[in-house]
């Protein structure tokens, strides 16, 4: 082959995957029609998501990015209501507990003290100064009921039943600073099914760090939702380019789940 059609070809290639829609909406009908089917070959197969080791992973299910009196609505109510994104995520949490799936969330939490970090990147510096997540202290509750850091009470019933394990707060955007993926790991979980708040940054921050610590991961691409912001753009665009060529599956929530109801 000479140089041109090497060159003509390895575009084409780039071209084929950066297509990131059609790309996660192509991988998520080729998982749940395998599934249904029972398949044994193709790509999508590689991907299976029995109970007995795949886990459901929601980040932030909080007030201050999901309720309309939150301090992130004005950013994301138009992707939120875009997406269906609140009963979506119920949605998840619904059928994880019916099909016997473990629930892990992974929340937000600001203390007083974070008030002292020396620097901050431009979302970091909103949320302290604005007063996102924020709670009294590590171990004081104080006031917590109802706040921008609570539950949604929506999703109350499914995360305080005594079985959903909460983990330790990540502190910026991604699990390496919190025990997440050590509680994964003690339960023997190794493939996720992913959703929550925000598409772009925590989500995406956890996909990163979840793939990198060797674990399988399929995103729920309406079960989460992202700022429109007026300098920095629509981080859902964002999200959804990288999860196609990161994740191992872009699922809808009524795909995932399809898949728990096949993985009981």
């Amino acid at each position: 082959m000479e140089m041109n059609d090497m060159q003509n070809a390895s575009r084409r290639r780039f071209l084929a995957v950066a297509s990131a829609s059609a790309a996660a909406t192509l991988f998520a009908s080729t998982l749940s029609e395998q599934a249904a089917e029972g398949a044994s070959d193709g790509p999508a197969r590689v991907l299976t998501l029995p109970k007995a080791d795949t886990a459901l992973v929601i980040i932030d299910p909080q007030n201050d990015v999901l309720s309309d009196n939150g301090l992130g609505w004005p950013l994301l109510h138009e992707s939120l209501k875009e997406n269906n994104t609140v009963e979506n995520i119920e949605r998840l949490f619904k059928a994880s507990k019916r099909h016997g799936y473990e629930v892990f969330i992974s929340p937000h939490y600001f203390y007083p003290e974070d008030k002292g970090w020396k620097f901050n990147g431009p979302l970091e510096i909103a949320e302290l100064t604005e007063g996102y997540f924020a709670t009294k202290g590590r171990l004081n509750v104080t006031g917590l009921k109802g706040a921008g850091a609570d539950w949604l009470e929506r999703y109350k019933p499914y995360i305080e039943d005594g079985k959903t394990i909460v983990v330790s707060p990540h502190r910026v955007w991604g699990p390496e600073t919190n025990d997440l993926v050590l509680q994964l790991r003690k339960r023997r979980i190794s493939k996720i099914i992913l959703g929550g708040m925000l598409a772009n940054i925590c989500v995406e921050s956890h996909l990163r760090e979840l793939l990198e610590q060797g674990f399988e991961v399929a995103v729920v691409k309406d079960a989460t939702a992202a700022p429109n912001h007026p300098q920095f753009g629509y981080g859902y665009t964002a999200a959804l380019i990288n999860y196609a060529f990161l994740a191992h599956a872009v699922l809808t929530t009524d795909e995932a789940v399809k898949v728990m109801e096949l993985g009981a």
